[in-house]
C-alpha cells in the first residue's frame, strides 16, 4: 500500500502521481561501455523504456547549470580540474567516457526529455549554502511543461523552493552518513542528518532514502502521515525486495526494474 495523499498534493498534478510509477532510472538509463551517466543519450533510453529519470546538477563557472554527478572531472572525462571552475562552453565540448556524448547543459536535458518522462533533478548544492543554483534551477523550470521534482541532500534548498517556487514537487536526500566522504563532518551532524532532522526544515513532499536506511522505524511514522519513501540507488531485484514494503518507489540502475 502506497503513502496515502495529503492535502495540497493536487498542485503537483502529474508529478505527484508518477512519483509512485514508474521506476526511476538513476543518471538515466546508463550501461559501462554504452551510453554514459547523466548523458543524453542516457536520458533517450530511459525514455525509450518509459522510465522515469533521476539527473544531477551543478553550477559552471559563469553560472549555468549543467548535469554532472561530481565535483571533480577525471572519473567521466578524464580531465582535471573541479567541474565548478569551467564554463558551460568548455564543459560542452568534453567528451563522456570516450563517446561523443558531451556534458549537457540542464535546458538541453529537459529539452530532450520534454514530457515523455518524470525528471527528479538533484540539486548538488553543498550542505548550509543555498540561492545560486536553485535561482537557475527555478528559472529553467518555467519552460518546461513535463512533470518534475527537485531532490538534494541540501535541506536549505528545499525550503529555499517551498517558499519561492511551491507548485514545484520536493523530495530529501539521506542515507545512514558513514561512508568516507560524511566522516569528515562533524559527529554531531552526521547524527542530525542520518536521524532524519532534517525534514522539519526542509518542508519535503517526500523522502529518498539509501538503502542502508531501510527499513526505517522513523520513515514509517512520515509514510503513514502521507510522505512518500523512495529508495535509492537499488541495483538488483533481490535488494529491492527487501525494502518494497516500506517504500513507494525506487531510483536504480544495473537492472531492468
Amino acid at each position: 500500500m502506497r503513502a496515502r495523499p495529503r492535502p495540497g498534493t493536487e498542485v503537483f498534478g502529474e508529478a505527484w502521481e508518477r512519483l509512485f510509477d514508474p521506476p526511476i532510472a538513476h543518471r538515466g538509463l546508463w550501461t559501462p561501455g554504452g551510453a554514459p551517466e547523466n548523458s543524453l543519450a542516457a536520458f533517450q533510453a530511459a525514455c525509450a523504456k518509459g522510465y522515469s529519470i533521476e539527473l544531477d546538477v551543478q553550477l559552471t563557472a559563469d553560472g549555468q547549470a549543467v548535469v554532472f554527478h561530481d565535483d571533480r572531472l577525471e572519473r567521466l572525462t578524464g580531465q582535471e580540474g573541479r567541474l565548478r571552475d569551467h564554463t558551460a562552453a568548455e564543459l560542452g565540448a568534453m567528451k563522456l567516457s570516450d563517446t561523443d556524448e558531451t556534458i549537457p547543459t540542464l535546458a538541453d536535458a529537459l529539452a530532450v526529455i520534454g514530457h515523455r518522462a518524470m525528471v527528479q533533478i538533484e540539486l548538488k548544492t553543498p550542505f548550509g549554502e543555498v540561492g545560486e543554483l536553485e535561482k537557475k534551477v527555478s528559472e529553467i523550470l518555467i519552460d518546461h511543461n513535463g512533470p518534475i521534482a527537485v531532490i538534494g541532500f541540501n535541506p536549505y534548498s528545499h525550503a529555499w523552493f517551498a517558499d519561492h517556487n511551491p507548485q514545484v514537487l520536493r523530495g530529501l536526500d539521506s542515507y545512514g552518513w558513514n561512508d568516507e566522504n560524511a566522516r569528515k563532518l562533524a559527529p554531531e551532524l552526521r547524527r542530525s542528518l542520518a536521524a532524519l532532522e532534517q525534514v522539519e526544515i526542509a518542508r519535503p513532499d517526500f523522502l529518498a532514502l539509501g538503502l542502508d536506511m531501510l527499513p526505517s522505524p522513523r520513515a514509517d511514522v512520515f509514510r503513514a502521515k502521507g510522505m512518500p519513501i523512495v529508495a535509492w540507488t537499488v541495483r538488483s531485484p533481490e535488494q529491492w525486495d527487501a525494502v518494497s514494503g516500506h517504500c513507494d518507489n525506487l531510483i536504480f540502475e544495473g537492472f531492468p526494474a
